[in-house]
Parts: C-alpha cells; sequence; structure tokens
C-alpha cells in the first residue's frame, strides 16, 4: 500500500534508538471526542446500538442454557449456526461506548446483559457460558479427544471456537474497559472451564483444533493473565497459538497467500499480546514481521486487505480490481488492534501512518452516516457497497462495526511515565490524570491542514511531547510554533518531533501540516493507481444506478452488493502524458478537500467527475482506482481488458448459484458438509479435495440447467463419483485425452433438478482422491 513504510518504520525504530519506551494509551474514558466527522460517526453508532434488542441478542445464550428466552432470537447469522456471536461484540461494543461518552443507558444495557449472562453461566453449572448450537455436545466431545477440525467448522458446527471467542472478548471488554468486577469474574470461571475441556487433549490436538477459525482465543488466555498473575493462563495462551502460521512467521516467511485473511489477523494480535506481556522478542518480531508484509505487501491504499476474505497473491491484484467482495472491514479492524498492540511495544511513526490511513478511510467510510455497517467495501470501478439494518444483518462486520466507532479515542494521544504522544489530529479533549494535565486539541483537519493543542494544568510542570510528523508531509514542511514562536524542527516525515520543556497553563501548540496530492499504485506494480491527499483516499460517485441490496435484508448473502457488474472497460481512465498524473489534479474552488482531474480523464463523458474523501461518499457506485495508459497503449490495454471480462461477465449472467470450493462463506452459505477433506490454494485460488466426499446445497430456481465444475486433476489417483440428492449422476475418470491440468465439466441436469435446491456431493472412489475443486455452478442454458 504505502510503499515506504517499511523503510520508514526501520528509520523511526532507528531514531528512538535506546529510548525504545513500551508506551500506553490512555482509557477511553480519558478522551473526550469534540464535533468532527469521528464524534458524529460516534454518535451515529451510538443510536444503532440502542435501537438493537438485548433481548434477541442474549437469546442463544438463554436457550443454551436451558432458559426460557425473553425474545425471539435475530436472524441472519444469528440463528443459522453463528448464535450468539453477536451478542458477544456487543458487550464489548457497550463497554468501548459507555467509556467514551459515559452513556447511562449504555452503561445499564451493559449491566442487563451482564446480569443475563451470569444467570446463563449459573444455571450451565461449569462455568461454560455461549450461545453456540448444540455447544454442550461439541465441548464434550472435544473434550474426549473426539476432534473434526475444518477450516471453518469443528465438529460439523460453524466455528464454534470463532463463536465463544467473541463471549471471552466481550467479558475481557466489560472488566477492563468499563470496570465492571462481575465480568471478570465470569471471564476467569469462563476461562476455567475451557482450561478443563482441553486439559486431556495432546499439543497435536490442540494444533489439529487451532486449524478451525478461532478468533483471538490466544490473546483472551493471555489477558487473562495479565489480570490475575496466575502463570497458567500464559501457558493456556502460548497452547492456544496456532504454530501453522507463527512458525513460517518466525522464519520471516511470508506464506500468506490464499489464506483465509480474518482468521489470520487475530492470531497475530494473541501473538504480539503474549510478546508484551512476556518480552519474548521474537514473537513479537513474527507479528512485525506480519504486519510490514499485510501492510506494504497486500493493502489498497485505504489501508484494507483480502479479496473474497482471503489474502491474493502479492504479486498480483488482479482480484482486487475485478471481484466486488473487496476488502472486509473485520481484517482492518483487527489490524488497528495489531498496530496499536505493535507502537505500544515500538513507538515507531509509521504505524501511526498506517493506523491514521486506515482509520480515515476504510473504518469510518465503513459506516453510512444514517447508521448500518459495511462487509466488503470493492475496488472494482463503478462498484458500490452495502449496509446492515439494526434489525437484519448479523454479520461479522457488524459485530466489529459496532466496536469501532465507540473507539476513536483510543490512539489519539499515547503515554509513558513522563511523555506524552499525540498521534492523530482530532478534535478531542484529553485528561491525564496522573499528571492532572488536560489537553485540548482544536482543528477542522483534514479540511484544514493545522491542529492547535492547548495545555491546560494547574502548575508549571515539565512534560516531554512528542509530536507526529506524518509521512504524508515532506521534509521540512511541517511548521511548529509555541504560543506563535516558530520552533526548529530538525525532525524528518514518519518520526516524532521532540518538544522537551516545562509547560504552562494556557500554552498553545499550533501545527501546521501541509497536505498534497499523490498517486499511489497498487503494490504489484501494474498501472491501477488511487489518489492520495495527505492521508485522505480520494473517489468519485459515478452514479447512483442499480444499487441493488443497498440496506441488507437478513438472506445470507445480504452483505455481498450484487447489484449488477459495469465491465471494468468501460469506466473512465487517466491518460498519462508525462510522468506526474498527481499534478494534474485541481482542488475545486470553494469546496474543500474536493478536485477535479479532467486534464487526466478518458473518455469526455466522465470529465466532470469531483474527487472527494473516500470517507464522504455513499451511496453510489465509486471508482477509487484508476487504470492508468499512455494515450498510444489505451486501445491494445482495453482490448485486453474486453478481452477477459467478456469470458468472465458472460458467465456470471449465466450463473444461478455459485460455491467457490474452500471459502468460508460461499461454503457456509451453500450448507458445506464433508468428510475426509482439506483445503488449500494454488496460484491465490482456493480449493477442496477429499478422499472421502463433501457436499453443497446449490440453487436452481427453475433456470438451472448445467452443472459446471472446475477442478484441478493434480495425478493419476483421481477419481470420484457426481452425486445429485444422494443419487449417483457422474462418474469422473481422467484419462490420457485431458491434457490440460485445470478442467471444466459440464453436465446437463436432469428435469427433476432444474426446479429447486439440489445436494451436489463430491464422492472420492474408494482408494482414490478427487481432484482439487475450485468451484461449483449451476447455470442457465
Amino acid at each position: 500500500m504505502i510503499t515506504t513504510i517499511r523503510c520508514t518504520c526501520l528509520l523511526a525504530c532507528l531514531a528512538i534508538g535506546a529510548q525504545a519506551q513500551k508506551v500506553q494509551s490512555f482509557d477511553l474514558s480519558d478522551v473526550t471526542l469534540l464535533e468532527s466527522l469521528f464524534y458524529r460517526a460516534q454518535q451515529t453508532d451510538l443510536a444503532y446500538m440502542l435501537e438493537m434488542d438485548p433481548d434477541r441478542l442474549l437469546a442463544p445464550y438463554l436457550i443454551d442454557a436451558g432458559i426460557e428466552p425473553k425474545a425471539e432470537r435475530y436472524p441472519n447469522w444469528e440463528n443459522t449456526g453463528l448464535d450468539g456471536h453477536i451478542g458477544g461484540h456487543y458487550l464489548s461494543a457497550l463497554a468501548l461506548m459507555y467509556a467514551a461518552t459515559g452513556n447511562v443507558e449504555v452503561k445499564e444495557r451493559l449491566e442487563y446483559m451482564i446480569d443475563q449472562l451470569a444467570a446463563c453461566q449459573q444455571k450451565n453449572g461449569n462455568g461454560y457460558l455461549g450461545g453456540v448450537p448444540g455447544g454442550q455436545e461439541i465441548w464434550s466431545d472435544i473434550a474426549a479427544g473426539r476432534i473434526d477440525a475444518q477450516s471453518f467448522s469443528l465438529n460439523g458446527k460453524w466455528v464454534p471456537l470463532y463463536n465463544i471467542h467473541k463471549i471471552f472478548a466481550g467479558l475481557r471488554d466489560a472488566c477492563l474497559i468499563a470496570d465492571q468486577e462481575e465480568a471478570k469474574d465470569m471471564l476467569i470461571q469462563l476461562t476455567d472451564w475451557f482450561m478443563g475441556i482441553t486439559a486431556e487433549l495432546s499439543d497435536q490436538q490442540i494444533q489439529n483444533m487451532l486449524r478451525s477459525e478461532h478468533g483471538g482465543l490466544n490473546e483472551v488466555f493471555a489477558d487473562v493473565y495479565a489480570l490475575t498473575g496466575d502463570q497458567k493462563y500464559l501457558e493456556l495462551a502460548r497452547k492456544m497459538s496456532h504454530r501453522a502460521l507463527l512458525d513460517p512467521l518466525l522464519q520471516g516467511e511470508d506464506n500468506l497467500t490464499g489464506l483465509h485473511a480474518n482468521t489470520q489477523i487475530p492470531k497475530v494480535v494473541g501473538y504480539q499480546r503474549i510478546a508484551q506481556l512476556t518480552d519474548q522478542e521474537d514473537w513479537n518480531e513474527a507479528s512485525r514481521f506480519f504486519w510490514e508484509t499485510v501492510v506494504d505487501d497486500r493493502s489498497v491504499s485505504i489501508g484494507g486487505n483480502s479479496v473474497r476474505e482471503h489474502f491474493h497473491p502479492a504479486d498480483d491484484f488482479s482480484q482486487m480490481i475485478e471481484s466486488h467482495q473487496g476488502p472486509e472491514t473485520c481484517n482492518t479492524y483487527n489490524m488497528l488492534r495489531l498496530t496499536k498492540g505493535l507502537f505500544q511495544a515500538d513507538p515507531a511513526a509509521a504505524y501511526i501512518d498506517y493506523y491514521e490511513r486506515a482509520l480515515y478511510n476504510h473504518i469510518l467510510s465503513s459506516q453510512h452516516p444514517d447508521g448500518g455497517f459495511v462487509y466488503f467495501t470493492p475496488m472494482r470501478p463503478r462498484h458500490y457497497r452495502v449496509y446492515s439494518q439494526p434489525h437484519e444483518g448479523f454479520w461479522c462486520c457488524v459485530g466489529s462495526g459496532l466496536e469501532n466507532h465507540g473507539k476513536y479515542g483510543e490512539m489519539i494521544y499515547a503515554h509513558t511515565e513522563d511523555d506524552l504522544y499525540v498521534n492523530l489530529f482530532i478534535p478531542s479533549r484529553l485528561h491525564w490524570p496522573e499528571r492532572g494535565i488536560t489537553v485540548e486539541q482544536e482543528t477542522d483537519f483534514p479540511f484544514e491542514e493545522s491542529t492547535t493543542l492547548t495545555i491546560n494544568l494547574p502548575v508549571s510542570q515539565k512534560v516531554v511531547v512528542r509530536i507526529r510528523y506524518p509521512g504524508w508531509v515532506e521534509r521540512g514542511k511541517m511548521v511548529v510554533r509555541i504560543n506563535g514562536q516558530k520552533q526548529k524542527v530538525r525532525s524528518q516525515p514518519g518520526s516524532y518531533f521532540v518538544l522537551d520543556r516545562k509547560w504552562s497553563d494556557g500554552d498553545q501548540i499550533q501545527l501546521s501540516l501541509p497536505m498534497e496530492t499523490r498517486a499511489e499504485y497498487l503494490p504489484d506494480g501494474s498501472n491501477w493507481a488511487s489518489f492520495v491527499h495527505g492521508p485522505i483516499v480520494l473517489a468519485a460517485a459515478t452514479g447512483k444506478e442499480d444499487l441493488y441490496g443497498l440496506r441488507a435484508d437478513d438472506t445470507r448473502m445480504g452483505h455481498v452488493a450484487d447489484g449488477a457488474f459495469y465491465p471494468v472497460v468501460e469506466a473512465p481512465v487517466l491518460l498519462q502524458k508525462g510522468k506526474d498524473i498527481a499534478g494534474k489534479v485541481k482542488p475545486v474552488p470553494g469546496k474543500p478537500l474536493t478536485f477535479t482531474a479532467s486534464g487526466l480523464i478518458h473518455p469526455e463523458t466522465f470529465k466532470d467527475l469531483e474527487l472527494v474523501p473516500f470517507f464522504s461518499l455513499h451511496d453510489a457506485r465509486y471508482i477509487l482506482y484508476w487504470q492508468v495508459a499512455q494515450p498510444e497503449d489505451l486501445e491494445q490495454m482495453q482490448r485486453a481488458i474486453l478481452e477477459r471480462e467478456e469470458k468472465r461477465l458472460a458467465l456470471q449472467k449465466q450463473t444461478v448459484d455459485v460455491v467457490s470450493s474452500g471459502e468460508q462463506q460461499p461454503e457456509s452459505e451453500h450448507d458445506y458438509q464433508g468428510e475426509n477433506t482439506d483445503i488449500g490454494s494454488t496460484r491465490g485460488n482456493t480449493w477442496r479435495q477429499a478422499t472421502g466426499w463433501f457436499s453443497y446445497e446449490l440453487e436452481s430456481n427453475g433456470q438451472g440447467k448445467i452443472l459446471r465444475i472446475n477442478y484441478e486433476k493434480q495425478g493419476q489417483n483421481r477419481q470420484f463419483d457426481i452425486l445429485l440428492d444422494g443419487q449417483h449422476f457422474q462418474s469422473v475418470k481422467p484419462d490420457d485425452s485431458w491434457n490440460e491440468d485445470l478442467l471444466t465439466l459440464e453436465y446437463r441436469l436432469p428435469q427433476k433438478w432444474q426446479d429447486g435446491p439440489v445436494k451436489v456431493t463430491i464422492r472420492a472412489k474408494e482408494g482414490y482422491a478427487t481432484g482439487r475443486i475450485y468451484e461449483v455452478r449451476i447455470l442457465k442454458e
């Protein structure tokens, strides 16, 4: 994403040298947001949270404990297998919002949730608390060593470890952030229960279980150790750290391509937390390497990563441009948590440069001004996003979204015992109770290129104030004044400017932060660029047509913007005449942070597009990444795009239903089941294979005429049967005439399977394995 960030990070690390102090963020209750973009987003989130019904969120926990629920469960993911996961997020969100605002109604809701959950835990009688459907049976089987772990299931259930992680995290946050003592007791009881069910499992069995998505369980157990000082919880945290990801990172190896992104990021948050508590430097270094790899090599300009939830090849971002399932908000939520931990261990300004970029351009933009959260943010030109509704969509990004907009105050400032760090330029009031200092920051950034900090304190005292010199301000351009007197700024972009002096009440620090417009190309070196002004990513609204499902309903795939795909070849492009395309971007008089690029945009019909902050653009199709070409290369470039797009769009129009094998959401949405099966990735494309069988349920809807399967034969021991609703349909046996390794099989569906849902089973012949199945489709004629 930001090509200089790795170098900048290393330089910043050298700059702080032996100092390298660990820093702490302030409690959210110490930082009050003032009128701003972020304050309004916080209040929008607050209204959304209060619109939700706690009794409906609690229902899965009451049902699991055998208590009559007071209201019906919510729909969507909350009653199709991931029941209860939003309840855990809701606890965290309430704790964050109460700490940030002091809102009494939020506190009352938090206490009500904890009381009801405590009743469930007490009824269970063994410390357990969860809303996982059939959870009691699953945990009994695991305790007995009966473990069937797949990437997105455990013992046939939808990621129960991931699910229960949310209530662990919710209790932790209620305790640590909102000072709910009862939540601490409940958290320790729940952790002791988990220790009990895993006590007899071998390390090999634990590592096998951790193949299933499990959130940041290792981080939570490390936090329980920090709360209690009991070493057994630290050992549990280490035991629950997945070595399949950790070991390559310890060796500095990037093996991320094809992995489910948000399965991996929370694990690394846990590695870093353990390192933070134990000074285990190799784990911290592995976490830093992961961060650099994702930020530098796998992220787009808004700070997000992944396509269809998975890491694509670092040297090929074509899927990012083509897909309507771009960066997932949960990924960035967790990347910011990792960034916070790394910054606390080593306060390098480059971490905050990334934090700021992702905060403004992905997190802030992921909430509608009227309420509602975004799951995928497509980079595909002229596509759009969809938003949740309080009583409809209950995706993972709703859960993390509830949290995101309540904790904007957490990294504006940070501190050591003696030093104050000013990281972000957000209107806010800081109260530093240990020093008796109040700092008020007044600014309209990013709509103005300055900020003023006023220091209030009862008695003059010496404090070291470290002010971030952003990487986006050119060398020598940041101006610092104290009470109007200009200071010598010898610091470089991507570091901290140090003010070491005795401060008096009312002293002011004025900062001038001039912003320039830059073109940032995708990390793979392709000719796709986005415009960034200072830290703000710019985008253009291209129309409000075909916004199908803009406000998502409760259908399983409602979070995906499934409206019409506009051909990439018809999207506007930038015709480059000379080297500097950013120099052709001009501000629009009288419109702050609004620009035109009419001298670059082709064709003429798009020349009047205005570039505005992406965070301000909603309810519209947009273009964020532009293809850049020399005029003489335009025709050839568009011909190549057209050839690639025509086949793909034609297939999409012909498709009634499709499942991408090995990918979490597509498989979950299609009722995946299987035995003796595993997944993998080749060239960034996921697949599933089996020596047993696996199945999906696909819709035909009276239109489906053809079953199409893409697969890779990979050797001679690949023979399998295709079954429809349990009945044998076709046998597949590669022969010498099949010269290609990647194959497409198409079969006409009999009439009886053309009208409704059909269960498609791929079953290996005895003694053989199936091919590597990439996708299964039902097509129209």
